[in-house]
């Protein structure tokens, strides 16, 4: 037996409309205590975004501008070659003295093919995802955005300058064992 429970429900006249919309402005559901410290981003609760000191500070935003990704006059190229180069010359240290020949005599021999060989497998997962992501040819909308290496072609200019800056680091950082010490530490 199927109970047909529409014919409980009660829709609301006009002026119960009015009423309910007079109450829901959203400068009355906005009222700020001095002690809140989370609220809503720009003052819009729509925006799925929580405006607290931290992403909001100034500090903030300045340390996320200087970052390669977001840096402004970079091209793709550039953003990839400081990146890989910073990945590759920071990897080198955890597997030259914590690699499994940490004491012997190849430790940054071992520890500079090891870094070579994670940089190639990171480029591998870049690739794929700029595959997968930036191969749909049904949408051939372009999108106006200041990030200028979110697309195909920017994608791969990306993964080149991130493939020859990783081993350029991961070099630089081997040259430098080699020249200031046998092993870090």
């Amino acid at each position: 037996m199927i109970i047909n429970k529409a014919e409980q429900f009660k829709f609301l006249s006009m002026e119960e409309i009015s009423t309910v919309e007079s109450n829901l402005t959203v400068g009355s559901s906005l009222k700020k205590s001095p002690f809140d410290v989370v609220s809503v981003y720009r003052q819009d609760p729509f925006v799925a975004n929580l405006s607290t000191p931290i992403t909001t500070s100034t500090l903030t935003r300045t340390y996320l501008s200087l970052l390669p990704a977001y840096k402004n006059g970079l091209s793709p190229l550039l953003r990839g070659l400081n990146i890989g180069f910073i990945h590759g010359y920071f990897l080198l240290g955890p597997f030259v003295k914590l690699g499994p020949l940490r004491h012997s005599e190849v430790a940054n021999f071992v520890g500079f093919v090891s870094t070579l060989s994670l940089i190639i497998i990171l480029t591998v997962c870049l690739l794929i995802y700029g595959i997968v992501t930036f191969s749909n040819k049904k949408t051939q909308i372009k999108q106006f955005t200041t990030i200028d290496f979110l697309n195909s072609k920017g994608w791969n200019q990306f993964t080149s300058g991130f493939i020859l800056g990783g081993f350029g680091g991961t070099s630089v950082g081997y040259v430098i064992l080699k020249l200031f010490g046998s092993t870090i530490g």
